[in-house]
């Protein structure tokens, strides 16, 4: 086990950890001996004395306050807070073809990405923080995008939770420096494929920008300088950093991992 961060011991919460880039962090974490409690509404498959998992929907505060509040019974403390939890659902602003109004945005829609992707950051950052103040320390990771830095067509209710992400990064990393506690951003470009793009996902997303699924996935390395598309351990592992010492005077900043195809 690699010892140079120095994180065997600490507690994590890592929101929507079982599947997608949120199960990579856990594992990730769990490499580096970490005690993960992954808060997700189902479990994952791994398997680790370390692993423990708490159904929460991260939209609702008391599911939140009692995560917070159970993990803190059973270990004392808190030391890492990796609010990954998210949702993405491809709508435009108006259907120019009028072939798929349900494609546009609407409320329902805006209400859960907005729940999802705003409110469950807010309140777990909110509930860990009270202990961090205690300890005078802790670390707030936020999983961002590449979307909220450049926006992204057919994606812009998710690309603006995530800029205001990214908004409350800056922010409350000024309110909580002078207490020793860290916020930082990452925000992932194009990734390597996942079980949560579904069928249903790519054809709307396909839609909302007039082309087609086929088209869709071309060949990103033509538009990414680095050549290929990014895999889940380089987020992981660069939020093992961040969730270190080794990192303690990086705050209120959002890391961009793309390749190097984001201007941001």
């Amino acid at each position: 086990m690699e010892k140079w961060l120095s994180l065997e011991g600490k507690v994590a919460i890592v929101t929507g950890g079982s599947s997608g880039i949120g199960k990579a962090i856990v594992q990730s974490l769990l490499n580096q001996g970490v005690i993960v409690y992954n808060a997700d509404l189902n479990n994952s498959d791994i398997k680790d004395s370390n692993y423990y998992f708490i159904k929460t929907d991260v939209a609702k505060i008391d599911h939140v306050k009692y995560t917070v509040e159970q993990i803190l019974k059973d270990q004392h403390r808190i030391d890492i807070l990796v609010n990954n939890a998210g949702i993405n659902l491809p709508r435009m602003l108006v259907d120019v073809k009028g072939e798929k109004p349900e494609y546009e945005i609407n409320e329902t829609d805006l209400n859960l990405m907005f729940n999802v992707n705003l409110k469950g950051p807010i309140y777990f950052a909110q509930e860990v923080t009270k202990h961090f103040l205690t300890n005078n320390n802790g670390v707030i990771i936020n999983i961002a995008s590449e979307a909220g830095q450049e926006g992204s067509e057919g994606q812009s209710v998710y690309s603006a939770t995530k800029a205001a992400l990214i908004g409350f990064t800056r922010s409350w990393a000024k309110e909580l420096g002078k207490y020793n506690i860290r916020v930082v951003g990452i925000a992932p470009g194009v990734l390597e494929e996942t079980g949560l793009r579904t069928k249903e996902y790519e054809e709307a997303l396909a839609y909302t920008r007039n082309t087609t699924v086929d088209n869709l996935n071309g060949d990103y390395s033509k538009s990414i300088p680095i050549g290929r598309v990014g895999k889940l351990k380089e987020i992981s592992d660069l939020v093992c950093y961040l969730s270190s010492n080794r990192s303690s005077y990086i705050t209120g900043t959002t890391i961009n991992i793309s390749g190097g195809k984001s201007r941001g």
